[in-house]
């Protein structure tokens, strides 16, 4: 069957036509495509960067650890406070001028030599200190007709113990905080463990969130007794050696004017 030219090449135009046209339409598309993509992956940063925004936004604060630390953050806290008071009032009470009286001392002295009893006692009770205590318990059993010494002696050493003592009960407190602090936290870490094995007990270890919860409440009660107890036990030992050289200042003190003492009333 013979056909005419003229429509095979009609035939052949359309579809050279049909060609290009579907070949434009491709390549107009194909940047469209890359474009909503591109759009994509730039909503997915953006929501990606969101969550961690969000995640940073839900950091705990120190109130939030507090609460989740569970009961043992209250006992905690009272150690804490006490603690904090006791080291502003050790830094204020052990002081060597304040325990030695040195403002006075050589009044005492200048008294003593000139065997001015009634003087020297006058100025140790207008001056309260350990020091000066010690001294006035001293002269209180000194008679300058008729001096023994040893009686002194025995009433210095006696007032001794009594006047040291008192200021290192309070410097003792801070070992005992030092102590106890770590304990407690020790008891609610336990606590905390426990309920966490509750869980997995009743629940299993699929409830991850109450896992979570009663582990950190265990791991917050640990480092909160350390941050309590490691400072008290510092100061402690702190105050405690301090104290320890105002004391021997204390005794060679009261053992001078108990000498100077002694010697003017054997050179009158």
């Amino acid at each position: 069957m013979n056909t005419d030219p003229s429509i095979h090449k009609n035939i052949r135009s359309i579809i050279q036509a049909l060609c290009l046209c579907l070949l434009s339409l491709t390549v107009h598309h194909l940047p469209a495509q890359s474009e909503a993509e591109t759009a994509t992956s730039n909503e997915s940063v953006a929501m990606s960067v969101e969550t961690e925004e969000t995640t940073e936004e839900k950091g705990q604060t120190i109130l939030d650890m507090f609460k989740n630390g569970g009961w043992a953050m209250y006992p905690l806290g009272l150690l804490s406070v006490f603690a904090l008071g006791l080291i502003v009032y050790n830094f204020l009470a052990i002081n060597s001028n304040r325990l030695l009286g040195s403002k006075i001392l050589p009044d005492i002295d200048a008294a003593l030599k000139a065997l001015d009893l009634d003087k020297a006692r006058s100025i140790c009770s207008e001056n309260a200190a350990p020091s000066t205590n010690i001294i006035h318990a001293g002269l209180a059993r000194a008679d300058i007709e008729a001096y023994d010494s040893k009686a002194v002696k025995e009433a210095i050493e006696e007032s001794s113990t009594e006047e040291l003592a008192g200021p290192f009960v309070l410097i003792n407190y801070l070992s005992v905080i030092g102590s106890l602090a770590p304990m407690v936290g020790l008891l609610g870490t336990v606590s905390g463990m426990v309920k966490a094995f509750n869980i997995i007990g009743a629940e299993g270890a699929a409830n991850a969130q109450a896992l979570a919860g009663n582990i950190s409440e265990a791991l917050i009660t640990t480092a909160s007794g350390m941050i309590v107890g490691i400072p008290a036990m510092f100061f402690f030992f702190y105050f405690k050696n301090k104290y320890g050289k105002i004391t021997s200042r204390v005794t060679r003190v009261v053992g001078d004017l108990q000498f100077t003492l002694g010697t003017a009333i054997k050179n009158r």
